[in-house]
């Protein structure tokens, strides 16, 4: 019986334990949700204060075609305007959480200009997130164009 004393409120803590660890992943991926719909807000309006509050300082993101970009050069490629999306839709995407990392994966149909001449592309994007004294920062971003069908 005297087991059973001990037993009982080692059960009960964990079970709140592990209740606290499955509302907290369910809380992480509501945050990772919201903020990659703010990203997409950011990338159609070309606004570059989403990547400098989100964007680890040491960041990099890879395009289409392989070119690797600091947070600074993601920045200064926003503000130039060398690349405008007309539309940006999330035709898919999956996430990810392992404690205090996401990793997003999304199909995404974008039209707009690159270095003024127009596009229409789906491309694949991955997104690495990582929660630090709790705040999300992007650390990885890597778009890769999806061929058109033939």
């Amino acid at each position: 019986m005297k087991s059973m004393r001990i037993i009982a409120p080692v059960l009960v803590a964990v079970c709140l334990l592990a209740s606290l660890a499955w509302s907290q992943a369910g809380s992480a991926e509501q945050q990772i949700k919201a903020l990659q719909a703010e990203l997409v807000t950011a990338i159609l309006k070309g606004d570059t204060s989403f990547y400098q509050k989100y964007y680890a300082d040491d960041a990099i993101s890879v395009h289409g075609l392989g070119q690797v970009y600091t947070k600074a050069e993601e920045i200064a490629d926003l503000k130039s305007g060398s690349l405008k999306y007309d539309s940006y839709t999330v035709r898919d995407q999956t996430i990810r959480i392992d404690g205090r990392t996401a990793v997003v994966v999304t199909l995404v149909s974008g039209k707009g200009l690159l270095e003024s001449k127009p596009f229409n592309q789906d491309f694949r994007t991955s997104y690495v997130w990582v929660e630090h004294k709790g705040n999300w920062k992007l650390v990885l971003r890597q778009v890769t164009r999806i061929p058109p069908s033939k």
